[in-house]
Parts: structure tokens; sequence; C-alpha cells
């Protein structure tokens, strides 16, 4: 407990949640971070692309950026609608499930779910790949560079909601301030050397071939929208008024997020900069401007920052949206439990152990990874949008025409971007995502088929009910000492049918055990257990049986003789044959196991 106490932090009160949300600027830092970070590897990415086409088609940048930035502005405005008709937060599941239906809401939480695991390992590679451009002497420890970094995430989100959003805010606002005073020193040595943007777009030849390179190009510059969907999930880790705090973030982050991916692909490509494996693209930027100086430094560690700690925008969301799912009865019941500090800390967990397995299978590989990105939030996207749709259509509440305008126009551009991630992508890696969202689909119909069959078997039915007309109870033990005798007291105060029950692994053994028995044992008799194979749980497995069988409609109580140990590491010191047994027994109809402890002094 005292290590736990260092690490994450004292107990925080439940009457004191209201205390832990986020005012607009925590929740940019916290609920952002991941979408803005993006402008570090998504330009990378279109220009990337673009070289499988030759040096001509790398002006295309710019107008891919632009697509983008009009996608954000679909997307985010359509998030919008979203935040205040569901305040309540869940986002695309929640809308999906209400209006869709369980199958459509199902596919939108598990693409995200998928999303948000996939968003914690491309932000930290990421991350790390800012560091190792700027130190290159570091590559070589990027695989646990970025294990460390995940393992700190997960700890700082442990320590509660506000903690971790004061922690990332001051990041945060380093990097888009030297994002933007990058892109403004940036127009200002492009307005010194003034240069026609277009004078080279005629050199790309028409035809199929260089399509496909810019549709490919735009399906990689669309990992941008990631993210975004994220303030929707969290409305309420927000302060009172949730919904009108969430959408000014909702708007800043959109804005903010517009300006810096224009400004980092035009740039980039007007000083003629390529991608490399040793270098990062916003690297030779910001060294271009400024040089390696100061300004570079602080930009490229500020991008290591976010980009890291743009995990935390999935550390925030998939707990919360597992949590929603999990009262759903569709995750594992865990998931909706608060933590010490108000946090949904197992989702937190599961998270970081998902996100550490895809760091150490990609080997770090931020390209390696991006492929597989974007295909689950686009799925999601379209799901939500088109349940937006029939809302309003269903509701016909103030402004819904205006509303299926906004909506209808996200849908139709988030599922034509979604097919084209989905075929320019699909060998590249998403086919994994297009079969881990029917797979996870399929396990939560199962977990919920399970819950729904445990709480019909569980309901109280009078008809059901009766008393056992034996009971009997049964005291395994491995020889005549305290312990023992703690447990025949205790034995014989359940019932008049009490019995202990001895395994034979050693004749001479066993002759002094019945020797002394009958001196000590308060009338209760011994059963002998024959094994010839020397297995304790076996004999007494097939004794159980034999008694059921006499007694059908009876019950057992199997009382266990342990002795607790004063020190935790004298348990290691001793066999957990009781352990075992109690394991065993939760398994057999009619059969109930206890312990009865005698605590040792030294």
């Amino acid at each position: 407990m005292s290590i736990k106490s260092f690490l994450i932090g004292s107990p925080i009160e439940t009457i004191r949640e209201q205390h832990e949300r986020l005012n607009k600027m925590a929740g940019l830092a916290v609920f952002s971070s991941d979408a803005l970070s993006s402008v570090a590897y998504g330009p990378e990415e279109i220009l990337l692309a673009l070289m499988l086409g030759g040096t001509a088609l790398l002006h295309f940048s710019v107008p891919i950026a632009i697509g983008i930035v009009a996608l954000i502005a679909i997307v985010a405005t359509s998030y919008f609608q979203t935040i205040h008709a569901y305040p309540s937060g869940g986002g695309a599941y929640i809308v999906a499930k209400e209006n869709l239906g369980t199958y459509p809401g199902l596919v939108a939480g598990s693409a995200l779910l998928i999303d948000y695991v996939l968003t914690v390992a491309v932000s930290i590679s990421s991350g790390i790949a800012a560091l190792t451009s700027a130190f290159p002497a570091t590559r070589a420890h990027t695989v646990t560079m970025c294990l460390i970094a995940i393992v700190l995430i997960m700890l700082i989100n442990l320590r509660g909601v506000r903690e971790s959003g004061t922690i990332f805010s001051i990041p945060v606002y380093i990097f888009i301030g030297g994002i933007l005073l990058l892109i403004a020193a940036s127009s200002v040595k492009y307005l010194s050397l003034p240069r026609p943007y277009f004078e080279h777009m005629h050199e790309a030849g028409a035809g199929i071939f260089p399509l496909f390179i810019i549709l490919r190009a735009f399906a990689s510059g669309c990992a941008t929208l990631t993210g975004i969907e994220a303030v929707s999930n969290g409305v309420r880790a927000f302060r009172a008024p949730e919904a009108r705090n969430a959408g000014i973030t909702l708007t800043w982050m959109a804005v903010i997020l517009g300006v810096m991916t224009i400004g980092i692909a035009f740039f980039a490509d007007h000083f003629h900069i390529l991608p490399n494996s040793s270098e990062t693209v916003l690297s030779q930027l910001t060294r271009t401007v400024f040089s390696k100086g100061a300004i570079y430094y602080t930009i490229q560690f500020s991008t290591t920052l976010i980009l890291i700690l743009a995990a935390n925008t999935s550390f925030a969301d998939f707990p919360r949206l597992s949590s929603i799912m999990s009262l759903d009865r569709f995750l594992p019941r865990q998931l909706s439990n608060r933590g010490d500090k108000l946090v949904f800390s197992n989702g937190i967990l599961i998270l970081g152990f998902l996100s550490i397995f895809l760091i150490v299978v990609f080997r770090g590989d931020t390209h390696a990874l991006i492929p597989l990105y974007a295909v689950g939030v686009f799925t999601a996207f379209t799901l939500s949008q088109a349940g937006m749709v029939r809302h309003w259509l269903a509701k016909k509440e103030r402004g819904w025409l205006k509303g299926i305008v906004i909506n209808g126009i996200g849908t139709v551009t988030t599922a034509v971007v979604l097919l084209i991630i989905a075929v320019e992508k699909f060998t590249h890696g998403a086919w994994i995502v297009l079969i881990a969202i029917p797979g996870l689909v399929y396990l939560t119909t199962r977990i919920h088929a399970h819950y729904l069959s445990v709480a019909d078997q569980l309901t109280v039915c009078l008809d059901k009910a009766g008393t056992f007309k034996h009971h009997a109870v049964i005291i395994p033990i491995s020889g005549i000492q305290m312990a023992v005798l703690n447990a025949i007291k205790y034995g014989k105060a359940l019932s008049d049918d009490v019995a202990a029950v001895y395994v034979c692994l050693d004749p001479v053994e066993t002759e002094k055990v019945k020797a002394k028995w009958d001196r000590h044992c308060m009338g209760v008799p011994l059963v002998i257990l024959e094994s010839p194979y020397r297995s304790i749980i076996e004999p007494l497995l097939d004794y159980l049986e034999e008694v059921r069988g006499e007694y059908p409609d009876g019950v057992i109580t199997v009382v266990l003789p342990e002795f607790v140990p004063s020190r935790w590491w004298h348990h290691l010191l001793h066999n957990q044959t009781a352990l075992l047994i109690k394991g065993i027994l939760l398994f057999k109809k009619g059969v109930v196991s206890t312990s009865v402890p005698y605590h040792l002094v030294k």
C-alpha cells in the first residue's frame, strides 16, 4: 500500500468528484493532445506516399492537406452537434447504439477501442522518433524508451484526471506555441524569398497511377483526424456546463489543428523537404528555419513530449468508453469500477499492456503502425454521423434540419474516406483492423450473452428455493496439530456429521496419525484414503463424490485448516495445497469450502 500511495497518491473521496473535473484549458491538453500531435507525422505520411510517384507529385501535398483540413472542419462540426445532443458522453458508441441499433453501436465502440490502442502505440513511437532525430545515438534504444514512456503515462493517469491535466498542460501549450512560431518564422522567410507555389504542378502526369498515389497519400494523411472524437467521448470530464465547455474545446482544437496542418505541409513543400529514415519532416523544417539552436531543440523536445503525451487522449477515453460498454454488459464489469483516484484504473492498465504489446511486436516503428491507424476511427465517424441523422429525423428538435444537413454531409464524407483508407491501406496492414473489429464485436456479444444468462439464473425464484436435507462436513488434514484441532471445533459447530480425511502417501506416517487420532480429536471419525499415485487431490475428490452420491439433496462443507505465518515471505516456505483445493472445489456443485486460519506469532 505504501508503494501504491507513492506511485499514484492518496485516495480521493467520491464526494470530491466534481472538483476533479477539467476546465477548458486543461481539457484541451487532455483530450486534444492526440489530434494536435498528429501534425508531427500526418504531413510526413502524405509526403512518404507521394514519393512513390516521384518528385513531381510532391507538390500535391498542400492540396491534400487542404482537403484534410476541410474534412477536419466537417467532422468537428458534426461532433459539435453530437456533444450537445448527447452531453452524457459516450460519443460514437452511444449515438450509433441508440439510433442505429446494438450491432452498429458495438462496431463503433469496438473500432474506437482498437483505435485507442493504436493511438498510444503510434503516438509513443512518433515521440521517440522525434527524440532520436535530434539525438541519433539513442536510436538503438527506441523500444526501451517507448515502453518507459507508456509506463510513465499510465502512472500519471492512475493519479487522477485533474492531476494528469495539470501535468500535461505545460508541454501541450509549449508545443502549440512552438509550431505556431515555426509557421510564423517560415512565413517571414517565405515572403522574403517569393516563389510561385504552383509552378511545378504541370510536371505530374495525368492518369490512373498518379491518382492512385494521391489517394494513398490522402488516406495516409487522414491519420491527422484521429483524436477529434475524444472530446465527445469525455464530455462528463468537463466542469459544468459540460456540453458548452466541451464544444468550445472541440472548436479550439479543430482551428489549431487546421492551421498547423496546412502550415507544415505548405512550408515542407516550399523548402523541398523530403522524408528520410534518420530525421522527421518536422525536424528538418525546424532546422531549416531556425538552424540547430535553442528554438530547434525546444520544438523537438516539446514535439517529443506532446507525441508521448498524446497517448493520454487514449488513456482518458479508452477507460471511459470501456466503462460505458461495461455498464451495458458488453465488456467485463470490472471496467466500470473506479479506482482510488476516481479514474477507471482497470481500463488504464489494460490499455497500457495492449499498447506495450504492439510496440514490442512492431519494434516501435511508426511507419509500420500507421497503416493500421485511422480505419477504426473513420468507422466510428461514419456510424456516429449516420446515427445523428437518424436522431434528428426521429426527434425533430429545434434546428433539426440544419443538424441533418451537417451530419448528412459528415456521414457521406467520412464513409468515402473510410472506403479510400480501407482500399489503399488494406495490403499494408489495414486488413488486421478490418478483422479485429468484427472479432471484438463477436467477443462483446458473447460477454453480453453470458451476463444475460447469469442474470436469468440468479433471478430469485421461490419454486427453486428450498432447504438442504443433509449437511456433511469434511476436514482434509495432513497431520495432527493446532490448526487441525481448530478446524474440528469449527466443523462440529456446523453439523453433527463431521469426518476428517487423511490421504495416505506414507504408510508409516499414516500409522502415527491413526495412533494419535482418538486421543486428540474429540470423537470425529478419521477416514484414510489410499493414493497409489501419490496424489492428494484426486482421492479427496473421489471421496466427495461418494458422499454426494449418498446424499444427493444435501450439501458438503469442506473445512480447510490453515496456519497463517507472521511474515509474508514465510508463505514461500510452505506448500499451498489448501489454496489449490479451494480453487478446484469452486467448480464442484453442491460443495462449499471454507478456511479456518490459525495465526502464528513468529
